[in-house]
């Protein structure tokens, strides 16, 4: 019967004979979740014995990570922006990259918050396109609760996703403050009065080149929802078709902010100066070029 500490050891030198990294810190969250306890307990309950339940879940769990089942699947959980974030295999797990596109957003909005004098005649209206699990919508309607004058929709083409999107917004306590619409891109708010009157579009959207996903790690590959992936030939696609909207739906002072594939920053930056928009980039804690924040030219 395994104890904590037995139970840690034989975990790790598993999931290193896999071929993985980060085995410590892996098999810790597994065993937290098996057993419920939060990582620190485990170490102030290191001689406890695994009940025979704890402990035929722990190797299933483990010997799935060996597969490449991702941990944020198994447990059914990811945090981004300091929040708890419900996660299935219908949805892309979030990335920590990903933060400093809500930050961005954040900025953006407190400034025009800031500039309208928060008046229900100039109500601030923000988009998160192809909202997957919600992190980006839901982590921004937390940080702007309390704002009035700021309304929040969220599109979503997969009807698995949206439904763990909803759940997010919900265990968050803002399903009321945001709008979730079912749909591609920024089609479902044609004939809605939206036109021309969105402050703020943000999206992370596929961008991976189909034939490039064959080559992706096993863990995004064997796992992870190809919807959420393929950007098609080339990566573009999504973000042609977006930026070509965009112009549409943004006011005349409207941001378009877009998080990047650093490899395709060139391409996407034609893209934009083709359509008559300017824009600047922002780089990531790795310095990688990740984000474009995009308006266009008046």
């Amino acid at each position: 019967m395994f104890t904590v500490n037995k139970a840690l050891l034989w975990a790790k030198n598993y999931l290193k004979k896999c071929g993985l990294e980060n085995t410590a810190l892996e098999a810790e969250v597994l065993l937290a979740f098996c057993i419920k306890l939060d990582r620190v307990a485990l170490y102030r309950q290191n001689e406890r014995f695994l009940s025979p339940e704890e402990e035929e879940n722990f190797r299933r769990m483990i010997k799935r990570r060996g597969q490449r089942e991702p941990v944020a699947y198994l447990t059914g959980h990811k945090e981004f922006m300091s929040l708890d974030f419900l996660v299935n295999p219908a949805v892309l797990i979030p990335r920590p990259e990903t933060e400093l596109l809500v930050e961005k957003a954040l900025e953006i909005i407190n400034a025009k918050v800031f500039k309208v004098g928060q008046t229900q005649k100039d109500k601030i209206l923000i988009v998160d396109v192809g909202t997957g699990s919600g992190a980006i919508a839901v982590s921004i309607a937390k940080h702007i609760k309390n704002l009035s004058g700021v309304y929040i929709y969220a599109t979503e083409i997969s009807p698995a996703a949206l439904d763990v999107a909803r759940l997010n917004a919900k265990r968050h306590g803002v399903a009321g403050n945001i709008t979730f619409w079912p749909g591609d891109l920024l089609e479902p708010l044609k004939n809605q009065g939206c036109e021309g009157q969105i402050s703020l579009i943000t999206a992370n959207l596929p961008y991976i080149p189909t034939l490039e996903i064959d080559r992706l790690e096993p863990d995004v590959r064997l796992y992870e929802p190809r919807l959420a992936l393929d950007g098609g030939k080339d990566g573009l696609d999504f973000y042609r078709r977006l930026i070509s909207q965009g112009g549409e739906f943004l006011r005349p002072d409207g941001y378009l902010l877009m998080e990047i594939d650093p490899a395709v920053i060139n391409q996407i930056s034609w893209l934009l100066i083709a359509a008559g928009w300017k824009f600047n980039v922002f780089f990531d804690l790795a310095g990688k070029e990740r984000l474009i924040a995009a308006v266009q030219e008046v």
